[in-house]
This record gives C-alpha cells, sequence and structure tokens, in this order.
C-alpha cells in the first residue's frame, strides 16, 4: 500500500508539473517559493478579479470549515462566484487532488502538508484550521494497558494522516519499530466498521469515530495533546494552489476572513456553533460540543504571530518531513526554508485588520 501510494503521487506530481493549470484560472501557475512570494506582494497590493468558482476540499472534522459551509457564509461573500465543496476523507486524498489541480483550497493535516511540500506540490499554508488535542486519539481493546503492548497487534491509521504521524512516533517512543505492529491503512469511516466487526485491535483515528469506537468500548490510552507535549504537534491546515492565490489574492483573503468568522463564533457562542457543524456530522449539538473541546482555534490576529503562521509552523513542517524521512514514510526533505516560505501570514494578517 505505501509503495502504490508514493507511486500514485509520483505520477500525479508529473502531471501536475506540466498540466496547464488548475480549473479557476487560466495563467501558467507559479511554484514553490517563488508562487508565496507573487501570492504576498498580490495581496499587498489590494485588487483582484473574483473567481468564476472556487473548489474546496473538506473534512467531516468538526471545526470552523464546517460551520462555514453549513452556513453558507461563503456563497454570501462571493455572490457571483459558483462554490463547490468537495469531501474527502483524509489529507493525503487531498494532497493528491492539489497535485492533480482539482481543488483550489483545501484541508488536510500538518504530516500530509508536509508530504507533500516535500515532493515539490505547489501550494501555501494561509490558515491553521485547529492545534490537535484530545481530538485525535490511540483507541484500544480492553487488553491493551500501553502503547508498548501494542506488539503484534493490528492498529488502524489513515496512511499519511496526522494520526499516522502520531501512532509511528508513540510506536517509537515506546522503544518499538513500525514492523513491530500491524499497521492497517483505512479510512476513518472504514476505521469505525472494521472496530465494530472486531477485526482491529485499536486505532488512531479522529473526531466523530474516535468518539464512536469510545461509545463502542474503545478505551483512549494516548492522545495527540499529550503527543505535543513530547515536541509531536499536529495541526489541521489550509492550503491553496499557488496559482490560485496568486491570481485571487483578494478572495483568499475573503476566505480566511469567514474561518476567522467560524472561529470567533466557536469562541464566543460554542452552542451556535455545535448546532452548525452537528447539522453537517449528523450527530446533534450535545454530541459536537465535547469533541469540539479537543481542538484548539486561533483567531486570524493569533495565527498571524511568530508561534504560528508567522514563524513555528513552517519549522514544525519541516521537523515533521524529517521524522517521516527517518521512519521511512518518504524519501527526501527539502531544505528548511523551503517549509517556511510555503507557510502565509498575509491573508491571516489582513483579515484580522
Amino acid at each position: 500500500m505505501k509503495h502504490s501510494l508514493r507511486a500514485l503521487l509520483a505520477l500525479i506530481l508529473l502531471a501536475a508539473l506540466t498540466a496547464a493549470g488548475c480549473g479557476s484560472g487560466d495563467d501558467d501557475g507559479a511554484t514553490g517559493a517563488t508562487g508565496t512570494a507573487a501570492a504576498t506582494a498580490a495581496a499587498g497590493s489590494g485588487g483582484s478579479e473574483a473567481p468564476e468558482k472556487i473548489t474546496i476540499a473538506y473534512q467531516a472534522i468538526p471545526n470552523g470549515d464546517l460551520i462555514v459551509k453549513h452556513n453558507g457564509w461563503l456563497e454570501e461573500a462571493f455572490p457571483d462566484t459558483e462554490i463547490e465543496w468537495k469531501i474527502f476523507d483524509s489529507g493525503g486524498s487531498v494532497i493528491e487532488a492539489v497535485a492533480a489541480s482539482s481543488i483550489d483550497i483545501g484541508l488536510a493535516g500538518s504530516s500530509p502538508v508536509s508530504r507533500g511540500l516535500s515532493n515539490g506540490i505547489a501550494f501555501q499554508v494561509p490558515w491553521i484550521f485547529d492545534v490537535i488535542g484530545e481530538a485525535e486519539a490511540l483507541v484500544v481493546r480492553d487488553d491493551i494497558a500501553s502503547v508498548e503492548d501494542l506488539k503484534g497487534r493490528k492498529i488502524a491509521a489513515p496512511l499519511a494522516s496526522t494520526t499516522h504521524y502520531s501512532l509511528l512516533a508513540a510506536i517509537e517512543d515506546a522503544g518499538l519499530s513500525a514492523g513491530d505492529v500491524d499497521i492497517i491503512d483505512a479510512e476513518p469511516d472504514e476505521i469505525y466498521a472494521a472496530w465494530t466487526r472486531g477485526d482491529i485491535d485499536g486505532a488512531y483515528v479522529w473526531n466523530p469515530n474516535l468518539a464512536r469506537i469510545v461509545d463502542e468500548g474503545g478505551r483512549i490510552i494516548l492522545t495527540s495533546a499529550e503527543m505535543a507535549e513530547r515536541g509531536k504537534t499536529t495541526y489541521d491546515l489550509a492550503l491553496v494552489t499557488d496559482e490560485f492565490a496568486t491570481k485571487y489574492p483578494d478572495a483568499v483573503t475573503e476566505w480566511v476572513r469567514q474561518q476567522d468568522r467560524a472561529v470567533r463564533l466557536i469562541k464566543d457562542d460554542p452552542q451556535a456553533a455545535a448546532e452548525a457543524i452537528a447539522a453537517e456530522l449528523n450527530l446533534t449539538a450535545e454530541e459536537v460540543l465535547p469533541q469540539i473541546k479537543g481542538l484548539i482555534y486561533l483567531t486570524a490576529a493569533e495565527q498571524a504571530g511568530p508561534d504560528y503562521l508567522g514563524g513555528k509552523l513552517g519549522k514544525d513542517l519541516f521537523e515533521t518531513a524529517k521524522f517521516n524521512q527517518e521512519v521511512g514514510e518518504i524519501p527526501d526533505v527539502r531544505p528548511e526554508a523551503d517549509y517556511e516560505k510555503a507557510v502565509n501570514p498575509t491573508f491571516a494578517r489582513q483579515a484580522a485588520g
């Protein structure tokens, strides 16, 4: 599975580098740090035409993106633009869609984002949906008491996801190797189904499926909040193609402004936020409220500073890439400056006003 995914990514990357660009515009797409610099300059100049269409990749994660979608805020902000929402099961699939030029903006975890940058895919990170805490966790059967007990057991996680990264880091911290554990590649809904059938011994997964497994008798023995304390912080990140950010900087700023609006709703009126998220996840607000508490949400002003988009996030993506290389998940790591340049705080600064 790992080798086939890498081959697929290589083919997609080759196609992306030779394609005419993303469907939202006809201009040739800028790549890498050059694209980020161009987008920053364009955003600073103020003024860009509105796109005819914005294609957005989203996931079933209880954060502000679902609030924006449910309330139709982008449709209100762009009355003459078609907004297409495409649901994805995991960040790895979103990165593949970026490489294939089939989306403009998307959501992916920090580990797949780091992998995408390591593979030279041209995109920027303009927003942090959330810093992952207890909303992602290692949940297991009753006869497993610690990570050391995972040896020889079947543990599921979506390949190339933040949970896969955290699982590998936890296994290493426990003095085991990835080969000591039978790691099953599966998407979150498949993981829940495998748990109910008794096919797996545990999983590192996120809400809402994490909560569903706990309700079915699963026991949490490690969370991503604890992994962050060990220096393995993970995030849910936004990514925008270099081409879209360069051609439509005002649209990206407005998109960030609506995400900031959603974060403020979570902070100021969690009940209303939970109701909007619940409608998208087919849950009740009462079920969503504790899931919201497992993530850390940051306003645009908070994100723009040096602790996040303005500095630390780029370094964290580089460290994530180095770890993924050490455990054999990616072949190469790019210079640290490439990861730092891909993180663009300009839009958050403008949205914070």
